[in-house]
């Protein structure tokens, strides 16, 4: 492997075992021995986690709030996903820190760089929650801004399927799954990989990009080792 120094952002539906859960204790178990698994290759690893198993601000059909309340509540939702995966991986003595983008001086230091920095290089996992701490940002391109600022090597996005398709496989049996493209292609043919101003960031910073199915054993790291295993997407 030649990648030192990853992000991982994973939803947060991939937390939940079932549809109306929000948070599983085994999928909490899961990813806990994934990350560790990486961990002892001597890589150094951040995470950003979504929201969307308890709630998601830019939701069209459930407008509860108006769009800016909404993302707040979102932020919070990424928060307690962090806090959650933070709890299990110190349950497992995995040394790791929690960051957080929206204010909670109470609670969990905020985010910084050059703190990160310090603690990825000192070989914690760094969970970085809170989105952007702004609305009208979503996860992904919080997770690619955090992938850009830390000088990772990889960002990972980790989904229920293996990788990126023509079209979606749960409802097209006949989508085909591509082994690599560049971002101009994602974008070109609106493939939903991440939204645009997050593919936009890694593109200009020359941020390579894999998509893999992270409900599976041993796929991190398996996909660090071979690429093939998801859907590289170069800049």
């Amino acid at each position: 492997m030649h990648y030192k120094k990853i992000l991982l952002k994973l939803s947060g539906e991939v937390l939940a075992d079932q549809p109306q859960s929000s948070i599983s204790k085994a999928q909490l178990q899961h990813y806990t021995q994934e990350i560790t698994k990486v961990k002892n290759t001597g890589i150094n690893m951040a995470i950003v986690l979504g929201g969307g198993n308890i709630y998601r601000g830019a939701r069209t059909d459930e407008k509860v709030v108006a769009r800016i309340p909404g993302d707040y509540m979102g932020m919070l939702a990424t928060m307690i996903n962090s806090i959650a995966l933070y709890d299990m991986l110190v349950q497992k003595n995995i040394p790791a820190r929690l960051m957080t983008q929206i204010g909670m001086p109470n609670i969990y230091e905020p985010y910084s760089r050059s703190k990160a920095l310090s603690y990825l290089k000192k070989g914690y996992v760094v969970i970085i929650g809170g989105g952007l701490g702004k609305p009208c940002f979503t996860t992904d391109s919080a997770a690619s801004l955090c992938a850009i600022e830390l000088g990772v090597d990889v960002m990972l996005k980790g989904t229920n399927v293996d990788g990126i398709y023509t079209s979606d496989p749960k409802k097209d049996k006949g989508a085909k799954l591509y082994s690599a493209l560049t971002i101009d292609q994602a974008l070109k043919e609106k493939l939903h990989v991440m939204d645009f101003t997050a593919l936009t960031l890694c593109q200009e910073s020359n941020m390579p990009i894999i998509v893999y199915n992270s409900t599976k054993v041993d796929r991190l790291l398996g996909v660090l080792q071979n690429p093939k295993l998801g859907t590289l997407i170069s800049p």
